[in-house]
């Protein structure tokens, strides 16, 4: 079972998750706004702009035990949903730290979690890239497959 996490220790890593954040956002030109939630005391919305998509906002969930992490990926497909779930689920056998889910609406999520325990800057520098490069990496194809009447000539 993972460590649990009491309030003194939630607020150093979450100064630690913040300090990340905005050295991130100094450094590299890819983030462009870090957000707090309203709703929840340790959840961060950074929003980074993209190439093959637009933009990109990944969730940063702080709990006792674990820290998740998800971004929404596309809409549910209007056409070939069982092509696209297939494709989904074979690239899920390749990620490492995340995985494509199906979320709100049956809208295309990539989440996934780590104990917190293992936070840090490089733990944090995987999750949030790991998101960021598959969506870039996945978007175009996913979105030709679950919307291709819109893209036929």
């Amino acid at each position: 079972m993972s460590e649990i996490f009491g309030a003194s220790e939630l607020a150093s890593l979450d100064a630690r998750i913040t300090g990340w954040l905005n050295n991130m956002a100094e450094r590299d030109g890819v983030i462009i706004a870090i957000d707090r939630a309203d709703d929840h005391p340790h959840r961060w919305y950074v929003r980074m702009k993209g190439e093959e998509k637009e933009f990109t906002t990944v969730w940063l969930s702080l709990g006792q035990r674990t820290l998740r992490y998800e971004t929404y990926v596309m809409p549910a497909p209007e056409e070939n949903d069982q092509v696209l779930y297939e494709n989904l689920l074979r690239r899920n056998e390749t990620l490492i730290g995340a995985h494509f889910s199906i979320g709100l609406e049956d809208a295309v999520y990539l989440r996934g979690e780590m104990p917190v325990a293992m936070v840090n800057s490089d733990e944090l520098d995987r999750a949030v890239g790991t998101l960021y490069a598959t969506v870039e990496l996945t978007f175009p194809s996913l979105i030709r497959i679950g919307f291709a009447s819109r893209f036929a000539n």
